[in-house]
């Protein structure tokens, strides 16, 4: 049963103002609506439990996530409910999804059981050693305290309340402060109240978790801003995400922040791949474009051929395919206009030719597909430029040269495909080192729009893809955003983390 208010150090707390989701059916939901004080008790909370929580034993931790993980189960059908409700994601869809949340939340209590992220160096003592002796010095990754999160609209399990970036944090030993995201609070407190009610359970400090509801743009900054979060993780629009790094980066103690801010995700379709088997592609590359009404931060959005009658076979045979792709429900109104302001700027912009469009209605999307040559592509950046949803252009590229132009002009992506068969190795090969360069994941012959949860993956990428280059949002490495390396010389043995003992 929703509550409608927010959970601060284990106590559901009310607020004066209220607001409402926007369900596709059913009545909607009032909740309390978040302000900067309430932001400010979920912080201290979250720092008084950190002295405590932070310096827990793995095992513990690991046995907290295990326990969300169930609490989440337990509630999973009333989770799934509301989740379509707010949403319009289908039901088969949130049940895969809140099977990725709990999977990861146990695969964080797998990793740290096992050790290995606290990339633990010992450089014993040499005494002797001329001209200078050395010290005993080890090392190991240490919690760096409470860290905020901002839940995503596309995403409202795996990406949000108990997503990667909470389990990766509560994994490291950082207490976390949720912002709800407004097109799902009902979802958010739902995966809240599991964690309170795992929290409650593990006998950990209540300050560990808060969820302070969407209360407007004053509450993201305040938190963003307060003094004691040491890190932000963030799955968003460019624009919001970028003005929360601002924000990080001009406080007093300016800190990380992790955005996930998304990209075109381009496919290089290569010429041996293309004859042998282009209508193959094309009919994937349909189902990966509308998959979820486009709504994936790993939507491939562009496809580079080379021209000639197999780039003109292909582009028919895409848009073939999406053709019978009838209307599907995107997650907020704000996000439909979004993506019909972003069709109308694709398809009046000079050397664009559309090869299939339709009708939208307020909330809805169907696909659109465009075309342009390599040359009009790299005259005007605003084609390169993500809109969110399921719209694809088809780049016709005049030969090797500049397809490699092309791939040079990219921004930073969350991923580059390469369709190939033997007879393109030779290209591919000249686009490894660019590609490489370009995105957190360089993938062959699939499409990026399924993201595995495992050690090696990245998601991620140069800006704008992601705020910081060196970082993921999926994934075991995930935990690296929130620790620190500490160096201890000297330190006897009684008193050094347990870690390293």
């Amino acid at each position: 049963m929703l509550k409608g208010t927010h959970l601060i150090a284990g106590k559901w707390v009310s607020s004066t103002s209220t607001f409402t989701n926007e369900p596709v059916s059913g009545d909607a939901d009032s909740f309390c609506a978040g302000t900067p004080e309430l932001v400010d008790q979920a912080c201290q909370a979250a720092e008084d439990a950190f002295w405590t929580f932070g310096y827990s034993s793995r095992e513990s931790r690991a046995a907290l996530l295990r326990a969300i993980a169930t609490e989440i189960d337990n509630l999973g059908d009333a989770i799934t409910e509301m989740g379509c409700k707010e949403t319009g994601l289908p039901e088969a869809r949130l049940i895969g999804e809140r099977g990725r949340t709990t999977g990861q939340l146990r695969l964080f209590a797998d990793h740290i059981e096992a050790g290995n992220y606290l990339d633990r160096r010992h450089d014993v003592a040499l005494p002797d050693r001329a001209p200078l002796p050395r010290p005993e010095i080890r090392m190991v990754q240490r919690p760096i305290g409470p860290v905020a999160v901002f839940g995503a609209s596309n995403f409202p399990l795996a990406f949000s309340t108990a997503g990667g970036d909470t389990a990766a944090a509560l994994a490291a030993g950082c207490p976390v402060v949720v912002k709800g995201h407004p097109a799902h609070p009902g979802t958010a407190e739902l995966v809240a109240q599991a964690i309170d009610a795992a929290i409650k359970s593990c006998g950990v400090h209540p300050g560990v978790f808060g969820l302070v509801q969407d209360g407007g743009i004053p509450v993201g900054q305040a938190l963003a801003q307060h003094p004691l979060i040491k890190a932000v993780g963030f799955t968003g629009s460019l624009r919001g995400g970028r003005a929360l790094f601002d924000i990080c980066a001009a406080r007093p103690e300016p800190i990380p922040f992790f955005g996930e801010l998304g990209s075109v995700n381009p496919m290089f379709i290569l010429d041996e791949a293309l004859a042998a088997r282009g209508d193959q592609i094309a009919a994937g590359w349909a189902g990966s474009l509308t998959m979820g009404a486009g709504q994936f931060c790993t939507n491939p959005g562009i496809a580079i051929v080379t021209a000639g009658a197999q780039a003109d076979a292909f582009v028919a045979a895409a848009g073939a395919a999406l053709e019978p792709i009838g209307a599907q429900t995107m997650l907020t109104s704000g996000i439909a206009n979004a993506y019909h302001s972003g069709r109308d700027r694709i398809s009046q912009s000079a050397g664009v030719r559309a090869v299939m469009t339709s009708t939208c209605d307020l909330r809805g999307a169907t696909p659109y597909l465009f075309a342009t040559t390599g040359a009009d592509w790299l005259a005007n950046h605003e084609l390169s430029e993500e809109v969110f949803g399921p719209l694809g252009m088809v780049v016709v590229v005049a030969d090797d040269v500049e397809r490699i132009a092309v791939a040079k002009s990219l921004e930073g992506q969350l991923t580059c495909t390469l369709f190939m068969d033997d007879g393109d190795t030779d290209a591919a090969r000249a686009l490894m080192p660019i590609l490489e360069r370009k995105a957190g994941r360089v993938l062959a012959n699939g499409f990026p729009t399924g993201v595995e949860v495992c050690d090696a993956m990245v998601h991620g990428g140069p800006y704008p893809a992601s705020t910081n280059f060196g970082a993921t949002s999926v994934g075991t490495l995930a935990i690296r955003r929130f620790l620190r390396p500490v160096s201890y010389q000297n330190i006897p043995e009684g008193i050094l983390p347990a870690d390293l003992t």
